[in-house]
């Protein structure tokens, strides 16, 4: 077994079929060793698990689990763009994310946690990545999490 299939069988998590754009994009773009992946919302088999508000009709619980499905649909489109083989990821570089949230909210930080805890855990050392979290008032289908990333890969 592969060691990154390894750890995600451990953690009980699998990860979902990538989910196919939205509109006139591709879900991952590769430039050399570099994949870059397009923004995840919190979707299962296409369908948005957690649209809404953080601090009004979502809890901070609801923005982190919203976090972590937005994790595993970029380690599913890493997967895609990897063949299938996730130990080909070297690093995951950089993540990138918009928490849907009150004006009073400041927590953006601890929603993203949940993401790059994740990420941690599924790929060790390999997930250790520079970041950025933002709140904003919308998000397109109403979405409560939006996350990019870029990941390093081998050939």
């Amino acid at each position: 077994m592969e060691i990154v299939d390894a750890r995600l069988a451990n953690l009980g998590l699998e990860l979902p079929e990538a989910n196919p754009p939205q509109g006139n994009y591709l879900p991952f773009v590769r430039s050399g060793a570099l994949v870059f992946v397009a923004g995840q919302g919190p979707r299962k088999g296409g369908q948005l698990i957690y649209k809404g508000v953080v601090g009004g009709d979502l809890t901070l619980a609801d923005g982190r689990a919203a976090a972590c499905l937005c994790a595993l649909n970029i380690l599913g489109q890493l997967r895609s763009a990897c063949s299938g083989d996730l130990d080909r990821v070297v690093r995951l570089v950089r993540l990138a994310g918009l928490v849907r949230c009150t004006p009073d909210i400041e927590d953006q930080a601890k929603v993203l946690n949940a993401a790059s805890d994740l990420i941690c855990d599924v790929l060790g050392e390999a997930g250790r990545h520079v970041r950025i979290a933002s709140g904003t008032h919308a998000l397109p289908s109403g979405m409560a999490v939006e996350i990019e990333a870029v990941a390093e890969v081998r050939q």
